[in-house]
């Protein structure tokens, strides 16, 4: 079955080349998609050169900064075309641990979406503030009072799809970023009646760049819940 793990990049110069082959080197098969948003730190320079020495690394260049959102709905398009069975999201910043990689591979097989969970076992957060970790938990337990969701880290971005489940998803509708983008994927894959499995990870904050989260984003989450919670199955 063959897997490819999306990285949303801007401004990831430091990290790239380092996170690229941690990924491969735990997964001998698997592969990488950066999705690359005109960084003008050259991120997506650094992947060209890689690509020369290896075919298992991808790269789709947009024409400017269009949010996390759009992103990972245009690296989706590209796996599903490029007929992928398992598409991974993870962050460019170490903040997920890409030896992960192999337990999500394992779950998947049974079910439709896995989820890198921070708070199904406690909260395994490491190098947060404590603000940024009240406002992470508090948004989970929001979205699950308000939709009634049955996931504990519903805004977490480690995650693995299978991708018959992602093609029943009108990627098109998708127009949310951050935060918002997590809940809004994971409540239309349950609304589908897909399996979704939670697994425990520890979350480490970036070892270098810049957090690229706001308070847009934050609010974006606070109102999509509420519009989830009315939405018609129909329109999934």
């Amino acid at each position: 079955m063959k897997a490819i793990v999306v990285i949303p990049t801007y401004n990831e110069i430091e990290n790239i080349n380092a996170i690229i082959m941690a990924v491969l080197n735990v997964v001998n098969d698997i592969n990488v998609l950066i999705v690359d948003d005109n960084s003008p730190d050259g991120t997506a320079n650094e992947v060209e050169q890689m690509m020369k020495n290896n075919n298992k690394i991808h790269l789709l260049k947009r024409s400017g900064k269009l949010g996390l959102g759009t992103a990972y709905c245009d690296g989706f398009r590209y796996c599903i075309a490029k007929k992928f069975d398992y598409i991974f999201e993870m962050d460019a910043d170490f903040s997920h641990d890409p030896k992960e990689l192999p337990n999500f591979l394992e779950t998947i097989k049974e079910n439709d979406l896995v989820i890198g969970s921070r708070y199904i076992s406690g909260m395994n957060v490491v190098n947060w503030p404590l603000r940024r970790l009240l406002l992470s938990y508090g948004a989970s337990l929001y979205t699950r009072f308000i939709t009634w969701i049955p996931i504990k880290d519903t805004t977490g971005g480690y995650k693995c799809f299978r991708t018959e489940m992602l093609k029943q998803i009108n990627l098109d509708k998708i127009r949310s970023n951050g935060y918002g983008f997590q809940i809004e994927m994971n409540y239309k894959v349950w609304k589908k009646g897909g399996r979704i499995k939670e697994i425990p990870i520890v979350f480490e904050d970036r070892r270098s760049g810049n957090s690229k989260m706001n308070k847009k984003i934050v609010f974006e989450a606070l109102w999509l819940v509420w519009k989830l919670r009315f939405t018609r199955k129909k329109n999934m």
